[in-house]
C-alpha cells in the first residue's frame, strides 16, 4: 500500500531524498502503482518555477529503493505526450538529488526487425515535435550542449546488462523519432521517417532527455514495441479498439506482458547501477559555462526565471 507522506505539494528547495536513481514510467505506470505491483510511499508533487510536477514516489524493492514518477498521471492516463510538464518533472527529480534517470516508452516499430513486446535500448533520436518547452534556459545565453551521445552510454550499458541478466528479448540499438501527437502518424510520414533512418516512432522522449542533460543528469530509456507503425504492415481499421486496429489481441497481450515485467526490470536495474562505475561525462554538460564564470555551481540559479 502507498502511504501519502505529503498530500500537499512540496515547494522549492526540499530536502533531497537519498536515492540518486529514478524511473520515469510511461504508459501503464499508473496501473502498476494502483495495483501495488510497485510498493512504496508517495512523497508528493513539487511546485517548480515551471509549474507543478507529477507526484514522486519512493519505491521499496527487495534489495534497493529508488524514486519513481509516472509521466502521464498518477491514477490514469491524464496527460498525453504534448501536454506533459517535462520541465517540472525533471526539475522535481533533480531537486530530490537524482543523478540517473531511466524512462520507459511504448513506441511503434517502423521496421519489422523488431517483435511486438520486444525491448529496445535506443541510442539515437530524431526530434519531430513542435511547440514544446524544450529548455530550462529560455531567454538566456547558455544551453549549447552537444548531443552525441544523446543517451548516457554508461547508463545504457546498465540497462542492457539488466535485460541480458533477466534473459528478456531486447535490441541494444535503435533510433527513436519523436512526434508531436497526440494523433498517430500518417503512412506518408512513416515513409519519411524511414528515409531518415528511424527505427521506432513515439511521442515522449523529447524534450525529456534534453532537459536531463541541461541539469547534468544521466538519462537512458527502455522502449517496448507496442505495434507496427502505419503502413508497415496491413491493418484493418477497427473502431473502438486500441490504435483503431493497429495492434491485434495477441500483440496487446505481448505488450501487457512487457509492461508487467517492469517492476522486476527496474528493481534489478537499481542493483545493477550500484555495481557499475558510471564513467560518463553527463555531469559535465555545463562545464564550459562554469569555467567561463557564466554560471555557478548551484543549478537552481541556472534555471531561475
Amino acid at each position: 500500500m502507498f502511504i501519502c507522506v505529503n498530500p500537499r505539494p512540496i515547494f522549492l528547495r526540499c530536502s533531497p531524498i537519498s536515492n540518486t536513481f529514478a524511473i520515469i514510467g510511461g504508459s501503464e505506470a499508473y496501473n502498476l502503482l494502483m495495483s501495488d505491483k510497485l510498493k512504496g510511499e508517495r512523497i508528493g508533487q513539487i511546485e517548480t518555477p515551471f509549474g507543478e510536477s507529477q507526484a514522486v514516489f519512493r519505491i521499496y524493492g527487495s534489495k534497493e529503493s529508488f524514486l519513481f514518477l509516472s509521466r502521464h498521471g498518477e491514477k490514469g492516463y491524464t496527460k498525453t505526450a504534448p501536454y506533459v510538464n517535462y520541465r517540472a518533472n525533471i526539475y522535481a527529480l533533480k531537486e530530490h538529488g537524482v543523478k540517473q534517470i531511466v524512462s520507459w516508452s511504448g513506441p511503434g516499430a517502423i521496421s519489422t526487425k523488431y517483435n511486438i513486446g520486444q525491448y529496445v535500448v535506443v541510442d539515437d533520436l530524431i526530434d519531430e515535435t513542435k511547440n514544446r518547452k524544450y529548455t530550462f534556459f529560455e531567454n538566456k545565453g547558455i544551453g549549447f550542449i552537444r548531443q552525441s551521445p544523446v543517451f548516457c552510454p554508461s547508463l545504457r550499458q546498465c540497462v542492457i546488462d539488466t535485460l541480458k541478466s533477466l534473459k528478456f528479448d531486447y535490441a541494444g540499438h535503435g533510433t527513436y523519432v519523436c512526434t508531436q501527437g497526440p494523433r498517430l502518424e500518417t503512412a506518408a510520414e512513416i515513409k519519411k521517417y524511414i528515409s531518415f533512418g528511424s527505427d521506432l516512432v513515439g511521442m515522449t522522449l523529447v524534450p525529456e532527455v534534453f532537459l536531463a542533460k541541461e541539469l547534468e543528469m544521466c538519462y537512458a530509456s527502455i522502449c517496448y514495441v507496442t505495434n507496427y507503425a502505419e503502413g508497415i504492415i496491413y491493418s484493418e481499421y477497427r473502431p473502438g479498439e486500441l490504435f483503431e486496429g493497429l495492434s491485434t489481441d495477441k500483440e496487446r497481450k505481448a505488450v501487457k506482458n512487457s509492461v508487467n515485467n517492469f517492476p522486476v526490470i527496474i528493481e534489478t536495474l537499481a542493483s545493477t547501477i550500484k555495481k557499475h562505475d558510471l564513467n560518463c561525462k553527463c555531469q559535465l554538460s555545463m562545464e564550459r559555462y562554469k569555467k567561463e564564470g557564466t554560471i555557478g555551481d548551484d543549478w537552481h540559479e541556472w534555471v531561475s526565471k
